[in-house]
């Protein structure tokens, strides 16, 4: 069944061994020869020596058998203990690297950050000093200094973001563990969906700024970048990883089945926008007129970009509707369940960034 994507998104809202086992080398010695007390006297002393002789004999004999046993066993011994050292030593030796690729990671990212805030000052202070009408009157640097300025707004705003998206995150799965009501959990799943409009405006503010870097995808990780589509996620491709982690009934999947339909137009419909504007856009900087000094009229080239900031605006708004369409099929803790999914999975491509990073040369 063919859904038309207007139905579902209004596009003019858009915006060791064993031990030895001992035996008793004697029994019990009986005898009534004589009948006579001295006969059984002497019977008994002879008794008694042999007594007295086996168990010295008993002692002797044994004594150089456990010493044997004991020397070895000697060897055996400090075979299993270095064997037990060695492994105890590798162990603190993961521990150690794990610790040390994520103090390296951590310092890296802080860095990161701290260049992001210095470039956001000598931007903020290039302003400053250049007047906010220098770009008005055709100066680059002050032109240059905005852009710069947004964009570092802008990065630091996404990190910050998705610390809080991963806090949300973490927070719906322990609702979902514990006893909360539906009620409860029915606000922690529609304080994440926020959270993505929130992502959605800053991205906005980030395409006025500086479209081209957004659609580049320089804002996100290389294995995020793999999967890009006009500045951010391919809505359909998405519900078609998160549905199978989903308990659904019958009905519920026809819905879900009818909106990738959907998505999957609007999506066609976005990228062949794309694909004209990049030709239009490619066209009008090619005929640019020369103004001398090495210099061109890029006035139409400018006015192309504007159209290009509307799409990826557009491009966003499908993503957000999609998310908000597929909530609406979903009972509340299905709705959570499927939040989950969703931040896990973008977690996910970001820390196989990181483990590519680290990882030894083939």
């Amino acid at each position: 069944m063919n859904c038309s994507f207007t139905q579902y998104f209004n596009l003019d809202r858009m915006d060791v061994y064993e031990p030895m086992h001992q035996f008793n080398m004697w029994g019990d010695f009986k005898g009534n020869i004589y009948q006579d007390a001295a006969a059984t006297t002497m019977i008994s002393e002879v008794d008694a020596k042999l007594d007295n002789q086996s168990e010295d004999t008993s002692h002797t004999t044994n004594g150089p058998s456990n010493q044997y046993d004991q020397e070895a066993s000697k060897p055996a011994d400090k075979v299993l203990r270095r064997l037990a050292q060695n492994r105890e030593a590798a162990r603190k030796s993961r521990l150690r690297k794990k610790a040390y690729v994520q103090q390296l990671e951590a310092s890296r990212l802080k860095l990161h950050h701290l260049e992001l805030e210095l470039e956001l000052t000598r931007a903020q202070c290039a302003l400053v000093s250049g007047g906010v009408n220098a770009s008005h009157l055709g100066f680059p640097g002050a032109a240059k200094a905005v852009s710069v300025a947004g964009i570092a707004a802008f990065e630091i705003e996404y990190e910050q973001w998705v610390e809080e998206q991963n806090k949300k995150t973490n927070g719906l799965k322990t609702a979902l563990q514990s006893a909360l009501s539906n009620e409860e959990i029915d606000k922690l799943v529609t304080d994440t969906v926020n959270h993505y409009g929130i992502l959605f405006n800053i991205k906005a503010a980030a395409a006025k700024a500086d479209v081209c870097y957004l659609i580049s995808g320089a804002w996100k990780t290389s294995s995020e970048r793999l999967f890009l589509w006009i500045g951010g996620f391919r809505p359909s491709e998405l519900l078609k990883v998160l549905v199978p982690q989903l308990e659904l009934l019958d009905q519920q999947s026809h819905d879900l089945y009818n909106l990738i339909q959907a998505c999957q137009q609007a999506e066609d419909s976005l990228s062949q926008g794309m694909e004209k504007l990049q030709q239009t856009l490619a066209e009008v900087v090619a005929c640019s007129q020369a103004l001398g000094g090495g210099c061109y009229e890029m006035h139409n080239a400018i006015d192309k970009l504007q159209e290009l900031v509307r799409l990826v605006i557009q491009a966003d708004f499908v993503r957000h509707e999609t998310l908000q369409q597929t909530l609406r099929y979903l009972t509340t803790r299905q709705a959570a369940q499927g939040l989950i999914s969703l931040g896990e999975y973008f977690q996910r491509l970001r820390d196989l960034s990181s483990a590519w990073a680290i990882h030894p040369a083939l």
